[in-house]
């Protein structure tokens, strides 16, 4: 076939997919609208009670409620037991109708403990109990929502006290502002969207619909036909939301798109968490680092901790590259059983410093948000009981805030779950409800108050952090009830991938990890502690973004750090900041080979059994 052939081909595909992409997104959007409940404000209501008994209306700014839509929605949300409602007003404009019926599938979400809060930003009822766990009076009290984005993050942050008890109605009788594009990057942010990312994008699929337009006049027609008439098609018929000015909306939307995604790019980014706080944070780094980091780190050890072997060999050698903090790590091999540790080791001080603003402080949403996002994962881990036990009472060991907890009660709903941490995240849980009673401290040093307590512990992902792994294990012991169950995940450091990528594989997590456990020495530990394996996964285990996106991650950290972090040795200059940004903007195709990379190498895993991770279940016998 001649270029020239290709090409059009190649076009009329590009043309065509397009089409179908927006037809499918029609669709989807008009089911998801049906299944968002319409308040019923002509309902027979009892006049003489306050429409508000036991409930909190909270607004953005310029949003106003009659009493007969506050008196339906209290009783819409009584009868279907919610305890988070959001409101959509029935006159919402068709372009915010459609952002947020892409994030929001309202059947699936009310049921999914993990799925994000996604809301129009207008209104949230929220039941008292919830507005007390939440600690909400006095927060609002000190600082009300002053905008839509406010309310977009306080409903994320509401749908985790409620988890499977938040819900969305349309609420005819809300009188809502129209809609402001000067604030659409902040309320994407607050969505947790990426505002340049998206704006361009959507410029981009203009540029590609007039290409398809030009090239293959035909499909590109039907994909401009759909593309305009989107707004339309989706909110006319429906009968539940009216947008105001819809007929306008649509015919001028091509318009409106490029004239919004222009001045959402040239909108400012927001100074960083944590920026009013800058100048302290930055001192206090300052201040530590100026003693250097070899204090942070014991003697190099000559032998496995493991198995007491003799001489081990250097594995791999890295900086941090996670947060890039100053200091170089060694991985050592112990080249008689395998086991992968951190030698020399990081002192109690040495892991306070590099832990610090990780989990918690300037990277505790981030890392927040990667955990929102292992639902599947969870839940995956909560079932590999189901053939041998139901668990009565579950203590998740390293359970940070609580999420692996919130989502295993979808699979178990009448088991405790408790949780431990080193990290003050675990109260938060406890507040949230996602676990019943919340431990804060080293297991070891909790396990004697704790004995025979438990039928099932966890430990996911917990072990590789240790300063003494069989001490985490006699604590397991300990904590167990006779023929109770102990579930672990942990990396695979014998996976063929990490040998491949070196410094860059995600899994060694330097400096955090202190020691990577080949599974047949688990196993092994394990026999010795009286239990027996029932159960163990490798396939199934494997993360699936561990390896190539995490590798595209810690390179482009590695070549440019982030020049503001206040560990940084070296002055944040306007050529270190442009060199971060272009590194930044140089690994976005990056990233989509990674992606594909991965998936590929998910499949493989799976259907060989064999990944970057594995589990295992085993049972504490009665002896």
């Amino acid at each position: 076939m001649a270029p020239a052939h290709r090409f059009r081909a190649g076009t009329r595909t590009a043309a065509a997919a397009t089409a179908l992409a927006l037809a499918a997104g029609t669709v989807r959007a008009r089911r998801r609208l049906a299944a968002l409940p319409l308040l019923d404000v002509a309902g027979p209501y009892d006049t003489a009670r306050p429409p508000l008994t036991g409930w909190h209306l909270i607004t953005a700014p310029g949003v106003t409620a009659d009493e007969a839509t506050l008196r339906a929605a209290v009783d819409h949300a009584a009868h279907e037991g919610l305890r988070v409602l959001d409101l959509i007003p029935a006159r919402l404009d068709a372009e915010s109708a459609l952002g947020l019926l892409r994030l929001l599938d309202p059947a699936a979400h009310r049921t999914d403990r993990g799925a994000p809060g996604h809301g129009a930003g207008h209104a949230v009822l929220v039941a008292d109990e919830v507005h007390r766990r939440a600690q909400l009076p006095g927060r609002l009290a000190e600082a009300p929502p002053r905008s839509a984005a406010d309310l977009l993050r306080l409903l994320a942050e509401l749908k985790e006290y409620a988890p499977d008890a938040t819900g969305w109605a349309i609420a005819p009788g809300l009188a809502a502002p129209a809609p402001d594009p000067g604030r659409r990057a902040e309320e994407l942010r607050a969505r947790g969207l990426p505002p340049v990312l998206l704006s361009a994008g959507q410029l981009a699929g203009l540029a590609l619909l007039l290409k398809c337009l030009y090239s293959a006049p035909r499909w590109g027609a039907a994909a401009a036909a759909l593309y305009w008439l989107q707004p339309a098609l989706v909110a006319a018929p429906a009968r539940r939301l009216r947008p105001a000015g819809l007929a306008r909306t649509t015919v001028a939307r091509p318009l409106r798109s490029v004239s919004t995604a222009l001045h959402t790019l040239r909108t400012p980014p927001p100074k960083a968490p944590g920026a009013a706080d800058a100048p302290t944070r930055r001192a206090a780094y300052t201040a530590e680092l100026a003693h250097g980091t070899d204090r942070f780190f014991e003697p190099r050890r000559t032998d496995c901790p493991w198995c007491s072997a003799p001489d081990p060999v250097v594995r791999v050698r890295m900086p941090d590259l996670l947060q890039g903090k100053p200091g170089r790590f060694t991985l050592e091999e112990c080249r008689r059983c395998g086991h992968v540790f951190q030698n020399p080791r990081l002192t109690p001080d040495g892991l306070d410093f590099y832990y610090r603003d990780f989990y918690e402080g300037l990277g505790g949403e981030g890392a927040a948000l990667i955990l929102g996002r292992m639902n599947g994962t969870y839940r995956a881990r909560a079932e590999l009981l189901r053939p041998f036990t139901t668990p009565r009472a579950w203590l998740d060991v390293g359970t940070a805030a609580g999420h692996f907890c919130n989502a295993a009660r979808a699979v178990w709903p009448t088991t405790r779950f408790d949780g431990l941490d080193m990290g003050a995240g675990v109260h938060e849980a406890e507040r949230r409800g996602w676990i019943t009673a919340a431990y804060q401290g080293q297991f070891p040093d909790l396990a004697d108050r704790l004995t025979g307590r438990y039928d099932t512990v966890s430990m996911h992902h917990y072990l590789e952090h240790t300063r003494d792994p069989f001490a985490e294990l006699d604590a397991a012991v300990k904590v167990l009830a006779p023929g109770g169950h102990l579930l672990i995940e942990l990396p695979d450091p014998t996976s063929r991938i990490a040998r491949l990528l070196g410094p860059h594989w995600l899994p060694w997590f330097q400096p955090q990890h202190q020691h990577l456990i080949p599974v047949g020495n688990l196993k092994q530990a394990l026999a010795e502690r009286g239990f027996t394996v029932l159960a163990e996964q490798h396939g199934a285990a494997h993360q699936a973004n561990a390896d190539f996106i995490g590798a595209v991650a810690l390179t482009a950290n590695r070549l440019a750090p982030d020049p503001h972090a206040p560990w940084a040795t070296a002055p944040a200059t306007p050529g270190r900041r442009a060199a971060r940004s272009a590194v930044q903007a140089l690994a976005l195709p990056c990233y989509g080979a990674a992606a594909a990379l991965d998936a590929l190498r998910t499949a493989v895993a799976r259907a060989t059994d064999g990944g970057n991770a594995y589990r295992l279940l085993a049972r504490k016998e009665l002896g």
